[in-house]
């Protein structure tokens, strides 16, 4: 199997994934303008995220048709979708402990996440494991120092125009 590994952010952020799947550059080309355009967009984790998001509904559909893997696949989607979902509920809040609350929501689905990609380890293969699993470590990163930096130092407010 070949592997493409692509840069993900100006952080330098890695991420080995399959030739034949969309890169993050792939998916990222695809997303909406209106979207790229919101606040949140600016926040690294949101946009990895969302990009496992996309991964986790394609590794699903890759094994949909088995149904011994029906629950555990559900579970995962809903997991990877709720990453993204409390990052961007959390950068809405005004309060530094309302933001910090949803991003340790956040992290807590990071970690459910890496269980269920683990609980289907034999279905999907390291070759797909792998790279989720590093994605999965850089979201945690990211979302730890995003904890972190809530927790001492709340964001200023915007200004009004």
């Amino acid at each position: 199997m070949r592997y493409e590994v692509t840069a993900i952010g100006d952080a330098g952020w890695w991420l080995a994934s399959h030739v034949g799947r969309m890169s993050y550059d792939e998916w990222e080309a695809t997303v909406p303008a209106v979207l790229k355009g919101d606040a949140v967009w600016r926040v690294q984790a949101f946009r990895l995220a969302s990009y496992l998001a996309r991964c986790a509904a394609e590794d699903a559909g890759e094994l949909a048709q088995d149904s011994r893997f029906a629950g555990q696949l559900g579970q995962l989607c809903r997991a990877a979708a709720s990453i993204g979902a409390n990052i961007a509920e959390g950068y809405a809040r005004l309060s530094a402990a309302d933001r910090v609350r949803f991003y340790e929501y956040a992290l807590g689905s990071t970690t459910e996440c890496k269980s269920w990609y683990l609980s289907l380890t034999t279905a999907i293969g390291d070759e797909t494991l792998t790279p989720r699993l590093e994605l999965l470590a850089s979201i945690t990163r990211l979302l730890l120092t995003m904890i972190k930096s809530g927790r001492t130092r709340p964001r200023p407010l915007p200004r009004p125009n």
